[in-house]
């Protein structure tokens, strides 16, 4: 296992995309953690889904009482950034602001441009003037394409995105990289597997068949139910970027003087692919329990199996021995107790049918 070289205690901490599902989820957990943190939120607040629900996350960390400062700001303003990282001068950056979602790129492509990649550009050059101890970046699993070898391993080559948001999230990781050889920064890249819970994104599959069921509406299975996901619950994606946060890569150079980019990329992922429809059946049975959906509700006839989607892939399935051979930490939260945590919240943020 790798030593950590990076204490988090009495240090700046930036957060970007604060009031995101995993953003607001790590800022609590630093907090319970490290006892003299400070800790700097950005976030957009975009309407790409319910704000309200970014509101209430946001609301959970003030109401902690801690050293926390939320800035509602836009991380392509690079004069916002520059501000940011002068005033307040972070140790550590955590960047998950990202225009999150396969489909949506399809339709919306502009938003992914500004957000993951200019927006990335500017905590980069921030990054570079500022010096900072460690930076650590989002990707995620849909960089893989259409990779038929699994489990997916950062070994493999990702040289075919089938959706402009896996080409951002690949030239994240190449720009990092460029950094971390031009500028000596050291980062480190997470590609996270469908990450799923309580409070999370309402775009997500788990989120928005729930909505549909509970609205006695149709929910549509892509290729006909024959997808598999690395489903991985937020607590156990939160676990590991906090330890990644700790240790980062070393600065060192090679046989010919020069610097090798201090530069590591980890896949997040339960390391256990589920069927849809086995997924789906769980859930089900959870939102009954949860009582959001009544007994009786007839699945059947709310179900309807269609063609895959484009920019969808019928497997992700993440290696993480890396991670667990580096910090000792394997993502492990079984799928029935993630949904079961999240049928409870949902029941008690929108009311159960009791």
């Amino acid at each position: 296992m790798l030593k950590y070289n990076v204490s988090l205690a009495g240090k700046c901490v930036l957060v970007t995309g604060a009031a995101g599902f995993i953003g607001s989820n790590l800022v609590k957990r630093l907090f319970h953690d490290v006892e003299d943190i400070r800790v700097v939120g950005i976030d957009s607040m975009t309407n790409y889904y319910d704000v309200n629900i970014k509101r209430e996350r946001l609301r959970e960390i003030a109401d902690l009482e801690r050293d926390w400062v939320f800035l509602k700001e836009d991380i392509a303003e690079s004069g916002r950034v520059k501000k940011l990282f002068y005033d307040y001068k972070p140790s550590v950056v955590v960047n998950l602001a990202a225009q999150a979602g396969v489909r949506y790129s399809i339709s919306n492509p502009d938003a992914y441009i500004q957000s993951n990649l200019i927006g990335f550009y500017n905590i980069l050059e921030a990054c570079r003037r500022r010096e900072v101890e460690h930076l650590v970046y989002a990707s995620s699993s849909s960089v893989y394409g259409s990779n038929k070898k699994v489990p997916y391993s950062t070994e493999d080559k990702v040289d075919n995105p089938v959706s402009l948001y896996a080409a951002t999230k690949k030239s994240n990781e190449l720009m990092a990289h460029a950094y971390s050889k031009l500028y000596n920064i050291p980062s480190t890249g997470l590609r996270f597997f469908t990450v799923y819970g309580p409070a999370g994104r309402p775009d997500m599959a788990y989120f928005g068949f729930t909505d549909k069921l509970r609205e006695g509406r149709t929910i549509q299975i892509f290729n006909y139910g024959n997808c598999k996901r690395d489903f991985t619950y937020v607590d156990d994606i939160v676990e590991g970027v906090v330890r990644v946060m700790q240790h980062a890569p070393e600065k060192q150079n090679g046989e010919d003087g020069l610097p090798i980019p201090p530069y590591k990329i980890y896949n997040i992922g339960n390391n256990s692919p589920e069927n849809l429809l086995d997924f789906v059946q769980i859930l089900q049975e959870e939102l009954v329990a949860a009582g959001v959906l009544p007994k009786d509700y007839d699945f059947e006839a709310h179900k309807e199996l269609v063609p895959m989607q484009p920019g969808d892939v019928p497997i992700t399935f993440a290696d993480t021995s890396p991670l667990e051979q580096d910090f000792g930490f394997k993502p492990s939260t079984p799928l029935r107790e993630g949904l079961r945590r999240f049928a409870q919240w949902y029941a008690q943020y929108y009311g159960s049918s009791r």
